[in-house]
């Protein structure tokens, strides 16, 4: 298993993966060693986030290899379906796996996904419009839905 440290504009990420995918993308408090050399197998990987952090990209083309059950991974699935710049509830995902009861089972699904941003869980917000819970914080959560709006705020002057 290799690993890979971005800096981004709301923290280090921390990437994980071998040549079968991308295991892992998760924020990291830093207390770990840095290298600076970025193993073969998630260059592409670091090379995509740095063009959605600079707004160069909206969609990611990386093999992924993320550790779920079969469920989280349809959950997880459903989630690369929300386009960039656009939202979803958890009821919303319930509904398309087919069982709107399952409401809970998704959110906690939801929450457990270990590809931040590429599999994009950040876009899934509570039915009535609100923010709700992100393990990488819901500053984070709200600075990644105000990078991919697409209806940027513009100047007069």
């Amino acid at each position: 298993m290799e690993t890979s440290f971005l800096q981004s504009p709301i923290g280090i990420i921390k990437i994980t993966g071998d040549s079968s995918g991308i295991r892992s993308v998760e924020f990291t408090d830093a207390s770990e060693i840095i290298a600076a050399e970025i193993p073969s197998e998630l260059f592409e990987a670091t090379t995509q986030l740095t063009e959605y952090f600079e707004g160069k990209r909206s969609q990611f083309d990386l093999q992924l290899s993320p550790e779920g059950t079969e469920f989280q991974k349809k959950v997880w699935h459903l989630l690369t379906t929300i386009p960039f710049g656009k939202t979803s509830s958890y009821q919303e995902i319930a509904n398309k796996l087919g069982d709107p009861k399952v409401i809970r089972a998704a959110a906690s699904a939801n929450g457990k996904n270990p590809i931040a941003i590429i599999i994009p869980c950040h876009r899934v917000i509570g039915s009535d419009g609100s923010l709700t819970g992100y393990a990488g914080g819901l500053h984070r959560k709200k600075w990644l839905l105000e990078h991919e709006n697409p209806v940027k705020q513009q100047s007069l002057f």
